[in-house]
């Protein structure tokens, strides 16, 4: 790779470093993912959108080399595949925010005492808005459209475990 790459690489890396929100715990991502910073530009927010190969956890039912974009929770027990990249408040095109909702296989005993729901709890960064959106029978296949534009820190719940992850949808 030449100097102009390097030097692009350092950057990304130095830019994506100030946009997550990994805690102790959480997976590094494989080597040769690449990764987006979406930012909003009223918050200063960020959302790291990898689009290098889903981790072995998370891409049954993807054949091959399966590059689709997706964002790992702080904790790493979660990802989020996005199949409509970038995240819009309002898709006139006639598709949806779909996303794909995989948990390690570890993370997805139900505990005895919580319900199997994904619960997601999403906070309008800068706002008091809040919503609350509900994945039946827990992770998977999902519509999630959020009222604005903005960046957007999800609380994520489901049979008994928690993680967090920032989704920005723009306009």
């Amino acid at each position: 790779m030449g100097s102009r790459g390097t030097l692009t690489l350092v950057s990304s890396v130095v830019l994506l470093a100030g946009c997550t929100t990994t805690t102790s715990g959480g997976s590094a991502a494989p080597a040769a993912t690449t990764a987006t910073t979406t930012a909003s530009a009223a918050t200063g927010c960020g959302s790291r959108v990898e689009t290098g190969p889903l981790p072995d956890w998370a891409d049954a039912g993807f054949s091959g080399d399966a590059r689709v974009p997706h964002v790992f929770g702080a904790k790493g027990d979660i990802v989020a595949v996005l199949f409509a990249h970038p995240l819009r408040q309002v898709r006139d095109d006639g598709s949806n925010n779909k996303i794909l909702w995989v948990a390690r296989a570890a993370t997805t005993s139900p505990a005895p005492v919580a319900p199997a729901t994904l619960v997601i709890t999403a906070r309008l960064d800068g706002t008091d808005t809040q919503v609350i959106r509900e994945v039946r029978g827990g992770p998977g296949p999902s519509i999630i459209d959020l009222p604005r534009a903005g960046c957007w820190r999800l609380d994520l719940s489901w049979s008994g475990h928690t993680d967090t992850m920032n989704l920005v949808y723009v306009p």
